[in-house]
């Protein structure tokens, strides 16, 4: 299940960033790549993984991205998202 929820989510993120940045396949993407996250490691080491100390700027850049999105102002979502992304797994 999990597996399938992170290939749906890069799905629609892809779909929604060759659609010029549809804020609503984007921010369904989003959260279809989180849950699929959450069910493939498991909740407790999701947190534990967003919410360790040195990785607090990567997780605040890329939660507030996603959040960003879901207000449904894409391209600056997407541009923080991509920022906390790389922040996080550098």
């Amino acid at each position: 299940i999990g597996l399938g929820l992170v290939g749906f989510g890069t799905f629609f993120l892809l779909f929604g960033m060759l659609l010029y940045f549809d804020s609503v396949l984007l921010a369904f993407g989003n959260i279809l790549f989180l849950s699929g996250l959450v069910f493939i490691i498991g909740f407790r080491r999701t947190f534990t993984f967003f919410f360790q100390r040195p990785k607090l700027k990567g997780t605040s850049f890329f939660l507030g991205g996603v959040l960003i999105v879901l207000v449904r102002r894409p391209l600056l979502g997407m541009l923080l998202e991509a920022y906390g992304f790389i922040t996080l797994f550098r």
